[in-house]
């Protein structure tokens, strides 16, 4: 019994009793070290003897190794990882050293482990217990992290017991504090019943109901002055380990600085410092070690740190020569043992390091592989290889998602670089670590200054006076930067090699441009990329195309731009596997020129080829261009399962860039559906995100949804408004500002406002685009503002025959509703009547309540009274979730197979079906078959 814990323990105890009942459920414990973080999980350890548990815990000294504590986690259940889907068990094998390395996505590791955690379940209820978690590898943090947002309904527990520094993620936290005053004195009593009154009164004041304080200090007088408690109790420690015999002592500074706690190891390196085992038993014998079979453990992380303290610095580089020695077979433990040993610059110990480096990103371990590089580069007397170890330090951090790290090395390095090139990659990496920090205008300018250092010589680029565009290096959206006036000398005298390497920062630059509706940056990138005289072999050219056209559109309209800009399109399309960047990039231009389902068809290839390889880092952005073409074309319920788990893999992978983008064309749907508050809180986050990053985008989707919030709700001046005030700010230089352009004109109509300029910016483009819904649309547009009723007559009917096959029924309704409410305000009802009807029917199967209930108004108004059978509810009542999984059920896969495809455990799936059937009026899997799921 733990005193004063039966709160705590209650928690616990209902975790474990969901478990036998099915329920996954996940808790990091948090609280200072000796506050009774481990006491708790033994306890929950002990409660759970008729479950599996497994047991690990964070090691500090190979916190730099990546996945070590993975695998002391799933040690005793490694056979099992060949019975998971073949890319997940490869990709865990990998990991954990146990097969071959093959660079997958990090966090397919942690679908992997979901997977076997699941499978385990399989057998009975599992209770996973992590102690130490705060020093956990980065890359065992990522995979459990991972696995514990999915963990639902399989009978898995995972208990974390963490110190501050370990990132809970959004996981549920229970924080431990000290115990109560009467709690404090019968543990502090039944541990040292004769301590004279003051000096357990002084204990139990300065140990603020710290267990371990408590039954620590007791055997020593507390130290004075303000030390932090956990320095009272190492020294406590301190103390007891001098009261041990020289060997004993000598044993247990061996066991801490060896940290993996293998006893053959220990053992044998006692040997060759002259120690006997016999050591060992003495130093359990006092309690402050425990030996498990073959395993070693220290009694509390402080011990640990105490009994380092007490070897003297000689000592310690010897033990770790022994260890290096003996670990041989182990090279990555061995490379940091060498490190340790060293004292100076040591070629050796270097190399051995950049090699464990270079096995870590082989298994995605990141982190790992920076903290490798740098210390190799600390240990590298050479200033150019020092140099060349720090900057692949850096990358390795900004890989890992370290970006105050990453900065700190690639400062390092440039101190030590001199040749452009180098320097310029510096620029480059820099950009991408200040752009992923939420400093677009820095990233760009980092890469302006990169290219120029390639090239040898500085272009200035003449900005134009608010005129060019280009794309998004956080999204891959590609666009343009019209050609400037600038000082550079023929870009045929520039390498290949580097011509590729400018041209590509100046992309980017473009990329960052567009991002933050900057033409006057656009146009500088832009000016210095066409004076690199790129050429057909470069490779470059759909890209460039697409930077030329969008700088176009915006310079000088769209008339000539959108057909420049196609060609990236076309390319995007005829690339069927790979290439992941240049085809998010085509579909993004799809969007810009108005071919939505090209746009649809390549985003669905490389969404499709992200989960068949398990690139789940990659997948937020193919979702992002899938769930913007989804919306254009009217498959909203696609578009919200998209974007819904677009978000749940940003949050996951760390990419705050995406999640502003997909909240705001979530806050899109949410307008057209009614749902107020819902609209309200995603582009209130949306708007949140713009002020941290300044990221253009996605403001674009949260102002245009707002408005038609107000459109639908019959609010004309309100949506009139804020669509004139998201014009005034960098809204206006993102797409959305053409296609919310006939949003503005109805409300403009209905205000009796004037609306040339909407006309002539949605007419201009329409015009260039070409396409049959475009044209559907700016039809209806002149209709509204023809006062003339024979001429608005035949505007309408052509509207509504280029929308007949246009594939955009939200349009096509929209055009449909207009028609209809004129020809009643004609006085022709019955003409009005099958318009209204056909758009009625479309906005209910969109989902879209306020504008189907105005069509039923204009409806009734027009003479029919008649209920037109609704569009059936039963899919609009699944959560975006459970429709993925219906539609994935419905074309035959099994559960494991839906698990895989949306890293989710086979049990989630079959509990989401479990609530799903009823809602769809189904009993069972072959009845999905026959519904109607679009």
């Amino acid at each position: 019994m733990l005193e004063g814990r039966a709160h705590d323990q209650a928690r616990l105890d209902t975790l474990l009793s969901g478990a036998r009942e099915g329920r996954s459920a996940v808790l990091v414990i948090r609280g200072e070290p000796g506050i009774g973080k481990t006491s708790l999980l033994a306890y929950a350890g002990e409660r759970a003897r008729d479950m599996a548990v497994l047991r690990g815990t964070g090691i500090e000294t190979e916190a730099e190794i990546p996945f070590s504590s993975l695998h002391l986690l799933l040690r005793p259940v490694l056979a099992r990882v060949d019975t998971l889907p073949e890319r997940q068990a490869a990709a865990l094998s990998g990991a954990l050293g146990i097969g071959p390395a093959g660079r997958d996505d990090e966090f397919l590791v942690g679908l992997a482990v979901l997977s076997l955690l699941s499978d385990l379940a399989d057998d009975g209820p599992l209770l996973c217990l992590v102690d130490d978690a705060h020093w956990l590898d980065r890359a065992s943090a990522a995979a459990l992290r991972f696995a514990a947002h999915r963990l639902h309904a399989e009978g898995v527990v995972l208990l974390f017991g963490a110190r501050d520094g370990f990132d809970a993620a959004g996981l549920p936290e229970h924080l431990l504090g000290g115990l109560d005053r009467e709690s404090s004195e019968r543990l502090l009593t039944g541990r040292a019943p004769g301590l004279a009154a003051p000096m357990r009164e002084r204990i139990i004041e300065e140990s603020g109901g710290n267990p371990l304080a408590l039954l620590e200090l007791q055997e020593s007088a507390p130290a004075q002055g303000p030390l932090p408690l956990p320095r009272r109790i190492q020294e406590a420690y301190a103390a007891r380990i001098a009261r041990l015999p020289a060997d004993a002592a000598t044993v247990l500074v061996l066991a801490a600085v060896e940290d993996g706690g293998e006893l053959p190891v220990i053992v044998r390196a006692a040997a060759e410092l002259g120690v006997a085992p016999a050591a060992l038993d003495t130093a359990e014998r006092s309690g402050l070690i425990r030996i498990d079979g073959a395993h070693v453990t220290f009694a509390h992380p402080l011990m640990r740190a105490a009994a380092f303290r007490h070897g003297t610095y000689a000592a310690r580089l010897e033990m770790h020569r022994v260890l290096a020695r003996l670990l041989g077979g182990r090279p990555d433990r061995q490379a940091w043992h060498l490190a340790a040993a060293a004292t100076g610059p040591d070629e050796t110990a270097a190399l051995a390091l950049e090699q464990a480096a270079e096995r870590a990103r082989e298994r995605s371990g990141n982190a790992g592989a920076s903290a490798a590089l740098e210390r190799a580069a600390e240990l590298t007397e050479e200033t150019a290889v020092r140099a060349r170890r720090l900057t692949s330090a850096a990358v390795a951090a900004a890989d890992a998602g370290q970006p105050g790290r990453a900065k700190d090395l690639i400062d390092r390095a440039g101190h030590l670089l001199t040749d452009p090139r180098s320097l310029a990659r510096l620029s480059e990496l820099r950009a991408r670590v200040a752009f992923d920090e939420g400093a677009p205008h820095l990233a760009h300018d980092l890469l302006l200054s990169g290219a120029d250092l390639i090239v040898g010589q500085r272009v200035t680029g003449r900005r134009a006076a608010g005129d060019a565009v280009t794309g998004d290096t956080a999204t891959g959206e590609m666009a343009a930067g019209d050609a400037a006036d600038g000082d550079m000398a023929d870009g045929g005298g520039i390498a290949a090699a580097d011509r590729v390497m400018a041209g590509l920062m100046l992309i980017d630059a473009a990329r960052n441009a567009w991002q933050l509706s900057d033409p006057g940056r656009v146009a500088e990138a832009a000016g210095r990329l066409h004076a690199l005289g790129l050429q057909p072999e470069d490779g470059l050219g759909p890209a460039v195309d697409a930077v030329t056209g969008a700088a176009e559109f915006l310079a000088k309209g769209p008339a000539g731009a959108l057909a420049t800009m196609r060609g990236l399109v076309a390319d995007g399309g005829r690339i069927r596997e790979g290439a992941h960047a240049l085809r998010v990039n085509a579909a993004f231009v799809a969007g810009l020129v108005g071919d939505f389902q090209a746009g649809r068809d390549i985003s669905a290839a490389v969404a499709a080829e992200c989960r068949a390889r398990g690139d789940i880092g990659k997948l937020p952005l193919a979702l992002l261009t899938l769930t913007a073409c989804d919306l254009y074309l009217g498959r909203f319920n696609d578009a919200v399962a998209g974007a819904a788990e677009g978000l749940r893999l940003a949050a996951d992978t760390g990419q705050p860039n995406r999640a502003g983008y997909l909240e705001g064309m979530l806050a899109w749907i949410a307008a057209v559906r009614g749902e107020d508050a819902e609209c309200s809180r995603l582009a209130t986050r949306c708007l949140d995100r713009f002020e941290a990053n300044r990221i253009a985008n996605g403001p674009a989707w949260a102002e245009w949804a707002l408005a038609l919030l107000e459109l639908g709700r019959g609010r004309f001046a309100e949506a009139l408004d804020r669509l004139d005030a998201a014009l005034e700010g960098p809204v206006r230089h993102q797409i959305q500002a053409v296609y919310f352009a006939p949003d503005q004109i109805e409300a403009a109509v209905r205000l009796g406002a004037p609306a040339g300029e909407p006309l002539r910016r949605f007419e201009e483009w329409a015009d260039a685009a070409g396409h049959d819904w475009a044209g559907g649309v700016l039809h209806r547009c002149r209709a509204l503002l023809e006062p003339d009723w024979d001429t608005a007559h035949e505007h309408f009917r052509a509207a509504v025959r280029l929308h007949a096959d246009s594939g955009r029924p939200w349009e096509a309704a929209r055009t449909r509703l207009a028609f209809g409410e004129r020809l009643r305000r004609e006085r022709h009802k019955g003409s009005a009547r099958p318009h209204l009807r056909a758009a009625l029917e479309t906005f209910e199967r969109l989902g879209a309540r306020p504008w189907a209930e105005r069509a039923r108004t204009e409806l009734r108004a027009a003479g029919d009274t008649s209920a037109p059978a609704g569009h059936d509810e039963a899919v609009s009542a699944l959560s975006p979730q459970e429709l993925q999984i219906v539609r994935l059920a419905a074309a035959g896969l099994t559960n494991r197979e839906i698990g895989a495809q949306l890293f989710l455990s086979p049990k989630t799936v079959s509990y989401h079906l479990y609530r799903a059937f009823p809602k769809l009026n189904v009993a069972s899997r072959a009845q999905l078959a026959g519904l109607d799921l679009s």
